[in-house]
């Protein structure tokens, strides 16, 4: 359905500006007409990535990802991806904290990040048994985010082979052991620098990066600012204030 002109000026406008601008699932193919997504990568429900891809050959169209930013455009994929990408922007104009509460008022999965697949495999009986193998591993990945983990060592706490393990992780997750495991320790890095006063190089200890550089590293990937700035933006009050807040674009 071709949109209105003035919708596609405003977007256009929008996103000269600087302000960033997302679409949810078939959002992306508005996005499309006013030109926003030539050379750019972009997401939509998988059922509908062929489509926009033919509409858009210049577009990257990636039909596996949850959402994707390129450039301040974000796209996303299904309803519960929009959710997602929602999500993902409170938590970087607002902190974890914020994020976390209102995913629990949505009744919803708290983190979940842009490069985890739209969908998994049926499960089977023994899929359910390699699930509460899995749950298990998680569970114990957590209680230990300082431990250096590896693909290797978090499969022989599940008794599978390391290419075992991963095949049925992404399959019951929708990610990598390595990428999850990065996610985890970033939103535990988070919850650090929101509510204690330890320094960066204790942080990174505690939330497994093994050094300030790697945490660093992450958050400019992630979060798209730096540890030392989400601090200062998030830093809470004894009595639960928060001090301030960052553009989800800051850099």
């Amino acid at each position: 359905t071709p949109v209105p002109a003035p919708a596609l000026e405003a977007l256009r406008r929008a996103h000269a500006a600087g302000t960033p601008v997302a679409a949810l699932c078939a959002g992306a193919f508005a996005l499309g007409q006013a030109g926003l997504l030539d050379g750019r990568r972009a997401v939509t429900h998988w059922y509908l990535s062929d489509r926009l891809q033919q509409l858009h050959p210049t577009a990257t169209v990636q039909p596996d990802a949850l959402f994707v930013e390129d450039d301040g455009i974000w796209t996303s994929a299904g309803t519960a991806a929009g959710l997602d990408l929602c999500l993902h922007l409170v938590r970087t104009a607002h902190g974890a904290e914020t994020a976390a509460t209102l995913a629990r008022a949505l009744v919803t999965a708290p983190f979940r990040t842009g490069t985890q697949a739209q969908f998994i495999e049926r499960p089977t009986p023994r899929a359910d048994r390699d699930a509460d193998a899995l749950a298990a591993v998680r569970a114990h990945a957590l209680a230990h985010l300082d431990v250096p983990h590896t693909v290797a060592s978090l499969a022989a706490h599940a008794g599978m082979s390391a290419r075992s393990f991963a095949r049925h992780f992404r399959a019951t997750t929708g990610t990598t052991p390595l990428r999850w495991l990065t996610a985890q320790r970033v939103a535990a890095a988070q919850k650090l620098l929101e509510h204690t006063d330890h320094p960066l190089p204790e942080v990174a200890r505690r939330a497994g990066f093994g050094s300030e550089v790697t945490m660093r590293q992450h958050f400019a990937t992630q979060l798209s600012t730096s540890p030392r700035d989400y601090r200062a933006a998030f830093r809470r009050t004894f009595g639960g204030a928060q001090t301030g807040g960052i553009s989800p674009t800051a850099r």
